[in-house]
Order: structure tokens, then C-alpha cells, then sequence
């Protein structure tokens, strides 16, 4: 519970008897008497009053008058892709050779001597705050991946860990033994990291969150822009990560968690670089961001193709017990990160990664082309059809269908808010650049 947000909108409505009510709400959560909960509550209230009316080009903060949830910020679908493509817009030109533009699974510079320098990082998911080495596990395998598909094999991991004020200090030490696990499996070492409480004194409960972060070098890359009319769409098995993880739990259907605790995506990676055939790739990507749907409208919009994708071969690599799952809550495991990788070749390549990839033990397919045009398209029974992004991605969790995933009827205002607030942060930044740059 954030209770310097409680405070603070407490008093934006003028309401009385705040700290009482909030003394409540911390007692509900932290274990402490009602004298010190008070006292925490009147400190709270004290530096919310201070911060409600801050002047300034630097203090004074952007708000579009969208809610993250209201938009599906970190929810995979169209609303999150804008959110995306608006964030890129903020952070303008850059001399990166792959930067936020290209949506990418990793950023790039070219370093002297003509090698790039590959970082990303991942996040981890926010509803295994309860299972911290799931989480590491999972972000630590996620945020290699990342770095495999740019064509670089990755040297070392940092990671992030904030723990709200109430957790225990043990989950920082569960987490982490899941972020080595896999270092451990792929020798890439965990180098350096941070560890911090959420909000420091102002968020009770236990709430875990942070990311992982990867870093390598690469010759060439496989960035998602050199998908080329006439390549074929290569896929290899999933059986998801975090997302499947959170499925499984959150239904009760726990032994299914056990599907997704393997490394056939960092083993197939390595198989393709140990012969060098990444440099007959044209792109690579991890299916995640909103399953094969969100992967394929982020690629046709970078490089300016239409992919088509056949359902049937899709399905037959995808876990059978995480395809059982899924189909049995009326999920649709097109619109979930199955953790496969999707590679797009030219056809003369096709045959020769096929076959190392399944040499690796890492089953593999082909499940599509690319031609000429835009968007992307599913054939299911020689029928084609669209296949774009929902507004959310497939909702996995009870939660979720709650939420639903329908586009809302005033996506268009909030879109010309977000484009508001996204000006509004650009014009701030220049102004602050020029002003020191006066200095």
C-alpha cells in the first residue's frame, strides 16, 4: 500500500480525519500498534502537504489525465504498443544503431573497431512478487534472450530488486539464487546490481518488483528491420515463462510451472551462433510481448512487410500441457509470451538452421512468410485472416478477464492525451537541455 498516494489524494478531496483513516489502513497491513501507525500516518500526511503544490520547470510534473491500467501500459496490446511508440518520440534521435525507434528486443551502439554493444533489460513479472525465484528465474532468462536475438552472445547480467517496506529480506536472497541459476546454466555472470525497499518508508506490505538487465557484443545483428519479402518464419517450441507461470498459479493448475523452468531457447541461441548461422538470419525475437500477435504487428511495422503465419504449424510447437491449460480457460495462445523463438530467413538458410536446431534437442518449424504489404495475417484451415494485437494481451488470469481486453470507446481521446503529455515532455526536456547548455 503506497500511503504517502493515500495521503496525498486525501487531501486533494479535502477530507477530514485523515490520519485516523489511514492509521487504519496501516494497521490493517503492518504489524504495529495504533500509536506508532498514527504517527507514521501524521509524517505521511505532513510530507504529502509539502509536495502537493510544487512549482518549477523542473518539479512541476506532466500528467495526460490516463491511468496506466485505463490505457494497458505493460499489458502487451495496442494501448501498451502506442504508449511504446510514444516513448521513443520523448527520447528522440540518437546515435544508437538500434534504439527505442525500431522497437527491439535490445538496444545497440556501434563501438570503435565496428562490433556493437547489445544491452537490454526485462522487468519481472508482476504477479510472481510472492515466488521470487520464479521471478529471477524467469527475468534473468528473459533478458538473455534478448541479447541472443540481436545475434550477440551475452557476457554478464545485472540485476534490480526493490522490496516494499514489509517483505522479507529472505526474498531478495530467494530471488537472486533464481537470477544465478541461470547464469550458472549459461556461465554469463551476475556482475553488479541494486537493492532497494519500494518507495522506501512510504509502501507497506510486501510487494516485490525490480528487473534484470544483459549485456553483450555482437559482429553483426539481427535486428527486426531486415525482415525481407520472400523470407520464411521459422518457430521453435514454448512453453512460456513468466506469463505461463502466472496462469498456472493463479488457477490453481501449480504443476504446470514445472513446463516452463527449462533453457531450450538459450540452447537453440547458442546452437545457431556456434556455427555462425545467425549471420544468415535476417531477424530474430523471442515471442513475449503479446504473444506471436504483438511480435508480428511490432515487426511488419519495422520493416515494412505484411508476415503470414500458419496456425497449425504454430500450434503443434507449443507445450502440450501449457496448450491444455490454456485452451481449458478459454486462453488464446496466440496473444500469450510462449517464450519460442521466431527467426525470419531467407529460404536457402531454411533447411540448415532447421536441422541445427533440432540437433540442439530444441524442436523447430516453419510457421509462415513474409510478403509484400502490411500488418499480418493467420491462415487457419487455408482461410486467411487478420491477426493483429488486441487492446490487452490474452487475459491469463482471473484478474485479467475481469479486465477484459476489449479496445475502450474513448481509445482516440486518450490517444490525443497521450500524444499531449508526450509534446509536453519533450518541449520540457529541450527547454532544461537548453538552459544548461546556456551555462
Amino acid at each position: 500500500m503506497d500511503i504517502e498516494g493515500y495521503a496525498r489524494h486525501a487531501l486533494l478531496r479535502g477530507e477530514d480525519g485523515i490520519a485516523e483513516k489511514l492509521a487504519e489502513r496501516i494497521m490493517e497491513i503492518k504489524d504495529t500498534d495504533r500509536q506508532h501507525a498514527i504517527a507514521l500516518a501524521k509524517a505521511a500526511i505532513e510530507e504529502a502537504r509539502a509536495t502537493l503544490d510544487v512549482k518549477g520547470d523542473v518539479l512541476s510534473p506532466i500528467t495526460s489525465g490516463v491511468t496506466m491500467g485505463q490505457f494497458g501500459v505493460g499489458s502487451r496490446g495496442t494501448g501498451d504498443f502506442y504508449a511504446h511508440e510514444k516513448i521513443a518520440e520523448v527520447i528522440g534521435s540518437t546515435k544508437a544503431a538500434v534504439d527505442s525507434t525500431h522497437l527491439d528486443d535490445s538496444g545497440a551502439v556501434q563501438m570503435e573497431g565496428g562490433d556493437f554493444l547489445i544491452v537490454t533489460i526485462d522487468g519481472i513479472h508482476s504477479r510472481l512478487s510472492d515466488f521470487p525465484f520464479l521471478a529471477g528465474f524467469h527475468v534473468a532468462r528473459a533478458s538473455l534472450r534478448d541479447v541472443y536475438v540481436m545475434g550477440s552472445r551475452p557476457l554478464a547480467l545485472l540485476s534490480d530488486i526493490h522490496v516494499a517496506d514489509d517483505g522479507d529480506v529472505a526474498k531478495i536472497f530467494d530471488h537472486v539464487a533464481g537470477i544465478t541459476a541461470v547464469s550458472e546454466l549459461t556461465d554469463i555472470p551476475l556482475v553488479t546490481g541494486s537493492t532497494l525497499r519500494i518507495g522506501g518508508d512510504m509502501v507497506i506490505g510486501d510487494r516485490m518488483t525490480g528487473g534484470v538487465g544483459a549485456v553483450g557484443v555482437a559482429s553483426a545483428m539481427t535486428a527486426r528491420e531486415r525482415a525481407d519479402i520472400g523470407d520464411v518464419i521459422l518457430m521453435t517450441e514454448g512453453a512460456g515463462g513468466g506469463t505461463i507461470s502466472t496462469t498456472a498459479l493463479y488457477y490453481g493448475m501449480h504443476d504446470v510451472v514445472d513446463e516452463t523452468i527449462n533453457i531450450k531457447f538459450l540452447q537453440a541461441c547458442e546452437a545457431l551462433l556456434e556455427k555462425d548461422l545467425d549471420k544468415k538470419v535476417h531477424a530474430m525475437t523471442d515471442v513475449t510481448n503479446g504473444g506471436v500477435r504483438g511480435d508480428a504487428k511490432e515487426i511488419s511495422r519495422t520493416a515494412g512487410v505484411k508476415l503470414v503465419f500458419e496456425e497449425e504449424n504454430m500450434r503443434g510447437l507449443v507445450n502440450p500441457r501449457v496448450l491444455g491449460m490454456l485452451e481449458s480457460l478459454n486462453i488464446d495462445y496466440l496473444g500469450v509470451s510462449l517464450d519460442s523463438l521466431l527467426l525470419i530467413v531467407p529460404p536457402e538458410h531454411e533447411q540448415e538452421i532447421l536441422e541445427t536446431v533440432q540437433n540442439a534437442g530444441v524442436d523447430i518449424a516453419t510457421v509462415g512468410y513474409v510478403e509484400k504489404g502490411q500488418g499480418a495475417e493467420l491462415v487457419i484451415d487455408g482461410q486467411r485472416r487478420d491477426f493483429t494485437p488486441r487492446f490487452r494481451e490474452s487475459a491469463y488470469t482471473p484478474i485479467k478477464k475481469m479486465v477484459g481486453d476489449t479496445t475502450p470507446d474513448d481509445f482516440e481521446a486518450m490517444c490525443k492525451a497521450i500524444d499531449r503529455a508526450a509534446e509536453e515532455a519533450i518541449s520540457k526536456k529541450r527547454h532544461i537541455v537548453e538552459m544548461l547548455g546556456k551555462q
